[in-house]
């Protein structure tokens, strides 16, 4: 699972939520459960975004203290991250065609707000890649 940490603290009439990985993402709760639901929601929001505008999506850190939460990346936005990171320096035509499959619809893969890719899909990348995939319900 991808996910980011969060540092959460507590301030006069809320709590602010930041990014140490990522410093252009800044939000903010009444409480903690807010604090927490607007992380997810700042969080996917800037990686989608900074994602469709071709900017580099920084890799998570492991961070851990009292106040550091993780974050969870939507699937359809971290299948379209891992995708890229996975590709590197090979491209998007170079792939599709490992793939068999047209590079129109690998460009969909890579696109958060397009990629729906069946798990067959999944673990044909993953063998192009020499990797494996894992699947989980937390």
């Amino acid at each position: 699972m991808l996910a980011y940490p969060a540092k959460i603290e507590k301030q006069d009439d809320g709590y602010l939520v930041t990014f140490p990985d990522l410093e252009n993402v800044l939000t903010y709760g009444e409480t903690m459960e807010e604090a927490l639901q607007n992380a997810e929601e700042a969080l996917n929001g800037c990686i989608e975004s900074d994602f469709e505008r071709n900017f580099a999506v920084p890799a998570s850190t492991s961070i851990t203290a009292k106040n550091i939460f993780n974050i969870p990346v939507a699937p359809h936005i971290a299948v379209a991250v891992m995708l890229r990171s996975l590709r590197a320096d090979r491209s998007q035509t170079e792939v599709a065609r490992q793939l068999n499959i047209s590079y129109q619809v690998y460009q969909r893969l890579e696109n958060p707000r397009k990629a729906n890719p069946t798990v067959k899909t999944l673990e044909k990348i993953a063998r192009v890649f020499g990797k494996r995939i894992e699947l989980g319900f937390v």
